[in-house]
């Protein structure tokens, strides 16, 4: 596989990625993700805690009046703290101006995840599902699976995810009942994890969320492009939305970690 081959499709990558930024699609999400609370450290674990699955999470009124959906009947709130301000009067000072003593409390109140709600479409990101056959793919899965480092295996999962690596369990799980094309490129992406990101010696380790999505998805549609399979229409937007600006600060910086992992895969696929 030719270096420069590499360097035109990571190139091309760059630049597909920043063109998402500019979109309309980015802005119309934007607006989309400003309607919803952020909410505290304390309150993020508390959602995790009774609803590990959960993505958007919003009060009953808000689901009605922001997005036009409507909780369905019988499903479980899940509770967190609201702050409430409290401010009262005890007393004037040497010019007769009112000295205020001001507190904050606070109270349980529910909220609810998308998956509880039901009514009107709600924007998707910049991220297509993949689709179509891809040649020899049952080959190619086999190949896949002697090159990981890990076991792999395929199973249903239910919280949205296409696959994951566990890095404890030393294992990729790849959703069953995808496409090819999804699925090749998911298990792309998860054996660039547990090649870059395995917390027992992967030369990566030590990058931040952020970075590990960007650098296995850059690896994952590099080795697509060699391979023949086009996944920018998932790839781009996954990779901007895991970037922290415009500047794909964590895509330029792995450049070279993106080359040499795909190199090592591609490699291993024509060995």
């Amino acid at each position: 596989m030719a270096k420069d081959n590499i360097k035109e499709i990571t190139e091309k990558l760059e630049q597909g990625v920043k063109d998402v930024f500019t979109s309309g699609r980015y802005t119309e999400y934007l607006k989309f993700m400003g309607k919803f609370t952020n909410y505290s450290f304390n309150n993020i674990m508390l959602i995790l805690m009774q609803k590990p699955d959960a993505s958007l999470v919003a009060g009953y009124k808000a689901w009605q009046t922001k997005f036009k959906r409507q909780v369905r009947k019988g499903e479980k709130g899940i509770t967190i703290l609201a702050p409430c301000s409290h401010k009262v009067v005890v007393g004037e000072d040497d010019d007769g101006n009112d000295i205020e003593k001001c507190w904050t409390s606070f109270r349980a109140v529910k909220v609810f995840d998308v998956s509880q709600t039901d009514g009107e479409e709600l924007p998707t990101g910049f991220v297509d599902v993949l689709t179509g056959e891809v040649e020899h793919y049952d080959d190619l899965l086999e190949k896949l699976r002697g090159i990981s480092p890990v076991n792999v295996d395929f199973e249903d999962i239910e919280n949205g995810a296409n696959g994951y690596f566990n890095s404890a369990d030393k294992r990729i799980a790849v959703k069953r009942g995808m496409s090819q094309q999804q699925t090749i490129k998911t298990l792309v992406h998860e054996i660039s994890h547990a090649m870059l990101h395995d917390k027992d010696g992967g030369e990566e380790k030590e990058a931040d969320r952020n970075t590990r999505e960007v650098q296995a998805e850059s690896v994952a549609y590099t080795v697509c492009s060699m391979l023949g399979l086009d996944t920018s229409d998932y790839s781009f937007g996954y990779v901007a939305g895991w970037s922290s600006g415009k500047d794909v600060k964590e895509l330029t910086a792995s450049m070279e970690v993106i080359r040499k992992t795909a190199k090592l895969i591609v490699d291993g696929l024509a060995a």
